[in-house]
């Protein structure tokens, strides 16, 4: 789920917004923050206490919900891996000099290898584990090499200057919106944990994932806050290259390029698995044949990339659809959840539904907003 929201989107978003809000983007990090982890925790603890993935709850919820659930996933996800994979063309091509197109597909090749064992859910955890842990390490050399002002930053954090609501449901968004929130809890399913006894280790995955994208939003505000506050010129055109290059010279655009790649691949892997997994339980052909069908779900993401190139429409619509994947999925669950026939004894605690429509209501209500002025855009 870390790996999964730690995307090309993610790297762009926060160096674009801490631009715009400097120190004071702490706050926004801070109360997105809070926002995904009552989003996961409500999530995650719901299908694993049912055992049930997203639309086989959304299904006995109201009959025929989980289908339109699992298109909304399926498309975003395919729409937006075709974005991750163009970011893995463009890490290749920052670490090695290779064009973007190979690169995509080279990385296309890599994410198809991890599906091709037969133990393809461990060989994804080990990669994207091991993947995260080298994004960590050189993001927060990174942050260090730029010598940013952390008492500002930690004092606007909590005082801000100046609040962005857009920047606030954009990473809210970007963090647990459209397939990423259910990664962890469908993974969660397939190896086995679930049931009412595993609520305490369902409560430390969902909240250790959110710290980990946490940890990297931190470290990568901090850098780009450590190159503005020194008044040098970020490049408007790949805004987190510019920044790695400025920090650490040449040898910061190559690490751009292992952290970009690292970040498309692993949300590659992500984005099919998850997809995937929505729609495996509507036919036994998709379960017998599922590796199949994400490798497929690769291949044709790599094939739109590679014949025409990033789809800004198509990304642009998904982008809207995808504020609405997380209210309408939270807001199916949180209805679930007290429906006996469903949960069976298990009590849900209030401090986690109230909290739990809360970040339907916001995120609903500016995910139809959002989706009103996109639907134009694709027109002109």
């Amino acid at each position: 789920m870390a790996t999964s929201s730690i995307g090309p989107g993610f790297l762009t978003q926060t160096t674009v917004f801490t631009q715009q809000l400097g120190a004071s983007f702490g706050f926004v990090i801070l109360v997105s923050l809070l926002l995904d982890i009552f989003a996961q925790l409500n999530i995650w603890r719901i299908i694993v206490v049912t055992g049930l993935r997203g639309q086989e709850i959304a299904n006995k919820v109201l009959p025929g919900l989980g289908v339109v659930l699992a298109i909304l996933i399926v498309f975003g996800g395919l729409a937006f891996n075709i974005g991750n994979v163009a970011g893995a063309g463009l890490g290749l091509n920052a670490m090695l000099g290779i064009d973007p197109i190979i690169g995509a597909v080279i990385s296309a090749v890599f994410a198809i290898f991890i599906f091709l064992f037969k133990e393809a859910g461990k060989v994804m955890d080990k990669a994207t584990q091991v993947a995260g842990g080298i994004m960590i390490l050189l993001m927060l050399y990174v942050a260090i090499s730029t010598v940013p002002p952390v008492g500002e930053a930690v004092m606007r954090t909590f005082v801000p200057s100046k609040i962005s609501i857009l920047s606030i449901i954009t990473l809210v968004g970007g963090t647990v919106g459209g397939y990423i929130t259910f990664a962890g809890g469908h993974r969660l399913l397939d190896a086995g944990i679930k049931g009412v006894s595993a609520i305490p280790d369902v409560t430390k995955s969902s909240v250790s994932g959110i710290a980990i994208t946490g940890v990297m939003r931190v470290a990568l505000f901090l850098a780009v806050l450590g190159v503005v506050s020194q008044g040098l010129h970020i490049d408007a055109t790949n805004p987190p290259a510019s920044v790695f290059k400025l920090a650490v010279g040449e040898l910061g655009y190559h690490i751009f390029g292992v952290i970009m790649w690292a970040a498309a691949i692993t949300s590659v892997v992500g984005a099919a698995y998850t997809s995937v997994s929505f729609i495996k339980t509507f036919h036994p052909m998709f379960e017998k044949y599922q590796n199949w069908i994400i490798i497929g779900f690769i291949v044709v993401s790599t094939g739109i990339f590679a014949l025409i190139g990033k789809p800004v429409n198509v990304l642009v619509l998904a982008g809207a659809l995808n504020g609405l994947i997380l209210p309408l999925a939270l807001g199916t669950l949180l209805v679930a959840v007290y429906k006996k026939s469903i949960v069976g004894s298990y009590k849900h605690p209030l401090w986690l539904t109230i909290p739990g429509i809360f970040v339907v209501i916001v995120m609903g209500v500016l995910g139809i907003m959002t989706l009103f002025e996109q639907i134009p855009l694709m027109f002109k």
